[in-house]
């Protein structure tokens, strides 16, 4: 069986994620450094180890299902989903898209899903916490009880505050300073 160990996962952000440069993040704000964590989330390696780490994360209080904003929760939904399988877990996944889709069912919540579940939105990383809150206003909006955020980085830029503003807590794998960015 997995097992989530920080250290790895420290050693496979430095690895395939983290780039240094100048970057404009979804926030809008500049950075020196960027993570790429589809490099990190669609990796075999990477997958395997956010699934065990957000696992560990939800142990004694698991949820019935785990989703975010279209695409970047999306592999880390599939790779979570995918080892509680293995593990005799029932946990089921969901996608918030960006809008709900203009055909079909319309819904902007996806999955097996229905409302009164409880729910754990996943990030990949958290800067602003502003995606993570539309993930949240989405599965509410559909009639799921969120619990949580959980994310695989915190670079440590407000997210947190604006998570637990909005009454949630936020749980990460890792943050900046555990990668030896900023202290």
């Amino acid at each position: 069986m997995i097992r989530y160990d920080q250290q790895h996962l420290i050693d496979l952000i430095k690895q395939h994620a983290l780039q240094f440069g100048d970057f404009t993040l979804a926030s809008g704000k500049k950075a020196s450094f960027y993570l790429d964590c589809r490099k990190l989330t669609l990796h075999p390696l990477g997958a395997n180890q956010i699934g065990a780490g957000i696992l560990a994360l939800m142990e004694g209080s698991m949820p019935n299902s785990i989703g975010g904003m279209a695409i970047g929760a999306d592999p880390i939904t599939a790779a979570t989903i995918t080892l509680a399988g293995q593990r005799q877990q029932n946990l089921l996944g969901f996608i918030v898209r960006k809008e709900a889709k203009q055909h079909g069912t319309g819904q902007q919540v996806e999955g097996p899903v229905q409302p009164g579940m409880t729910a754990v939105i996943v990030e990949d990383v958290v800067t602003s916490g502003g995606s993570a809150l539309k993930a949240v206003d989405a599965a509410r909006d559909f009639g799921l009880q969120v619990t949580e955020v959980l994310a695989v980085i915190d670079r440590l830029e407000g997210g947190r505050e604006a998570i637990e503003a909005a009454g949630l807590s936020l749980r990460t794998l890792v943050n900046v300073r555990d990668l030896g960015i900023r202290g």
